[in-house]
């Protein structure tokens, strides 16, 4: 089966993310779709697999096949836990209702760790930008504040919002770059500091509820197999 099929035909659910979802959009701003298709299990008794993940068929369109958008939750990956979490849904199945329904199962304390990575990485790109041009790239900046504040939020509450709300303002200022660096810079390391301070006594149970995910993929590809 053609992948674009795979995703016109059998998407469970999808959503925009990007600066729409958070709150963050201007004039000009792109449309970022995301989506989970679930392959038809009979897909998975040839050969030659259906795809984990699918580019397009539509420009700024990227869609994971549900197993592995659910490995990927389960490891508390930062783009995964968010897209689950947007306010802008634009197709839902019974099937991603349930997925939906089952986010809470997927955080953990884990995501202190993923959040905390993937921050320190876009962190070291944003500090060789400043070195070698003077300035980082204050779209950049602004998306990793936003990041470490959705971050330290869930730590403290248990909740993943990621709509930045009353942030917006200050967030849009930091992209026009209005703020300097040094400040922002310093922003980032309060927040990596209140994060590391709320994981411990964060309401967030230690670990995923796997099983409970298992339960719903193999009752899903059983229903598929039947169908």
């Amino acid at each position: 089966m053609n992948p674009h099929d795979l995703v016109r035909d059998h998407t469970v659910y999808a959503c925009v993310m990007g600066s729409r979802a958070f709150g963050l959009a201007t004039e000009g701003s792109d449309t970022d779709r995301r989506g989970v298709f679930l392959a038809p299990t009979p897909l998975f008794w040839h050969f030659d697999k259906p795809p984990t993940h699918v580019d397009g068929p539509a420009d700024e369109q990227f869609s994971w096949e549900l197993e592995r958008f659910c490995e990927l939750a389960l490891r508390a990956n930062p783009n995964i836990l968010e897209c689950l979490h947007s306010p802008l849904v634009e197709r839902l199945t019974p099937t991603g209702e349930e997925l939906l329904a089952l986010r809470g199962a997927f955080l953990s304390r884990r995501a202190h760790e993923t959040f905390a990575r993937y921050a320190a990485g876009q962190h070291k790109k944003l500090e060789a930008d400043v070195r070698v041009h003077g300035a980082p790239r204050w779209k950049h900046a602004m998306h990793l504040l936003r990041l470490l504040t959705s971050s330290r939020d869930l730590l403290r509450t248990g909740e993943l919002r990621i709509d930045v709300g009353e942030d917006r303002d200050a967030l849009l200022a930091v992209k026009r770059g209005e703020v300097p660096w040094a400040e922002v810079d310093r922003r980032m390391a309060r927040l990596t500091e209140e994060a590391d301070a709320a994981a411990d006594r964060s309401p967030l149970p230690p670990d995923p509820d796997r099983a409970i995910v298992e339960d719903f993929l193999f009752r899903t590809r059983r229903a598929s197999a039947v169908a």
